[in-house]
C-alpha cells in the first residue's frame, strides 16, 4: 500500500501530519508529502484515518497490484 498526496488538490490542512507523522510531513509551503514508499502493516490503520480526515481529499492510499487477489 502506497500513499499519495494530490499536490494540486492539497490545501495545507496539515491534518495527515497530525494523525500519521510517521507517514506524512510538510513542505517549505505547508503543504503534505509521504514520508514512506510503503506503508508499514502495523501503520495501515493509521494511514486510512489520515485519508478519511483530509478535508480536501488529497490522501490517498494505492494497493499494490500483486496482493490484490492473492498470490500468484
Amino acid at each position: 500500500m502506497r500513499p499519495r498526496v494530490d499536490r494540486e488538490a492539497c490545501q495545507g490542512h496539515n491534518r495527515c501530519k497530525a494523525l500519521a507523522p510517521e507517514l506524512f510531513d510538510v513542505d517549505d509551503l505547508g503543504y503534505s508529502y509521504p514520508l514512506v514508499e510503503e506503508v508499514p502493516d502495523e501503520l495501515v490503520e493509521r494511514a486510512r484515518l489520515a485519508v478519511r480526515n483530509c478535508p480536501e481529499r488529497a490522501i490517498s492510499l494505492e494497493e499494490d497490484a500483486g496482493s490484490i487477489g492473492g498470490e500468484e
